[in-house]
């Protein structure tokens, strides 16, 4: 037969039943915010390379706490920059640190926003890297107590999860070990598991003052052409005790986060990182694209790949874009 009694196009002439045939959605419920917070008072600023993204000072939190909620996002990630660094990176576990006093303000003052703290050194060392540095190398084991310590320290000024990001060898068991002595038990943890060298990071880094000072993190973070290593890495972190995992940058390993949804049955997060992000939005204020279309369809490539949620900095605008959507 040649007439063609099965027509594809037939479920796509209509919005309606577009709708019905969709296999992949977005709800706000998917997003995790990214934000980062400084020292200071009074300031918001915004950071250049990421336009619509801002650095707050502790006060100004929630400025951003209630703009999350209005949009519909109740999960958010924070990065702290410090007044001061040093080679430990001490300001990552200190009592009065910066992103102690950011969770201690925000789990205070808003009980329905899940707070994650993102577990590294970087933004505290002077020297960038996200470890302890000896002999002008990272060592991984002298590392993992200053992790834990940090964890703990989160946790106790009121973060919900921690989520470790720097790729040391061990770093989820000697979390879990720290949290579980420390009595938190019940305290999930997100594994940054898959975390790639990627040039994608640049406006980041920017962001948090974290670009290292000699070197790179090749030695430590992932090389962007594997990808049975990253199940191998997951599957560390796994057995360690993670609770979630992660891969990170998304866009361009969807391939890993699709690998890793058929091989793990644990949560799994993918972070739409702040490069992937600041190509977008450079384009979008060049007029070259519709940046609503645009990033929908990024988002859900990301959700279709297997991802269960997505840490986005364009959260906020996309959580405003499906609600203006639902009526």
């Amino acid at each position: 037969m040649t007439f063609p009694f099965t027509r594809m196009r037939r479920m796509r002439g209509h919005a309606v039943s577009r709708e019905m045939a969709r296999e992949t959605r977005l709800h706000r419920q998917d997003f995790i915010y990214p934000s980062f917070v400084r020292e200071g008072t009074n300031i918001v600023e915004e950071i250049t390379s990421m336009p619509g993204q801002y650095r707050y000072t502790v006060d100004q939190l929630p400025r951003m706490a209630d703009a999350c909620l209005e949009a519909g996002v109740n999960k958010i990630i924070l990065f702290g920059i410090p007044e001061n660094k040093d080679p430990e990176g001490s300001g990552a576990f200190a009592g009065d640190g910066i992103i102690q006093k950011a969770f201690e303000l925000l789990s205070e003052r808003y009980s329905e926003l899940y707070l994650i703290g993102d577990v590294c050194l970087c933004e505290y060392t002077s020297h960038g890297h996200c470890g302890m540095i000896k002999d002008g190398q990272v060592d991984n084991d002298q590392t993992l107590a200053v992790l834990a310590k940090t964890a703990v320290s989160q946790v106790a000024s009121g973060a919900h999860m921690v989520a470790p990001s720097d790729m040391m060898d061990g770093r989820v068991g000697a979390i879990r070990r720290g949290l579980d002595g420390a009595g938190y038990k019940e305290v999930p943890i997100l594994s940054y598991a898959a975390k790639y060298a990627s040039s994608f990071y640049g406006p980041f880094r920017d962001a948090a003052e974290s670009a290292p000072q000699f070197g790179d993190r090749r030695g430590y973070q992932m090389d962007p052409s594997n990808i049975r290593e990253a199940l191998r890495e997951i599957e560390l972190d796994v057995d360690e005790g993670a609770d979630m995992i992660m891969v990170k940058p998304a866009m361009a390993f969807l391939d890993v986060i699709h690998a890793a949804w058929q091989e793990f049955d644990l949560p799994l997060a993918a972070y739409n990182v702040s490069g992937e992000y600041s190509m977008v939005k450079a384009a979008a204020l060049n007029g070259w694209i519709d940046e609503k279309r645009i990033v929908f369809e990024i988002l859900t490539a990301i959700r279709r790949a297997g991802a269960n949620v997505i840490l986005t900095y364009h959260a906020l605008d996309a959580a405003r874009w499906l609600k203006e959507d639902e009526g």
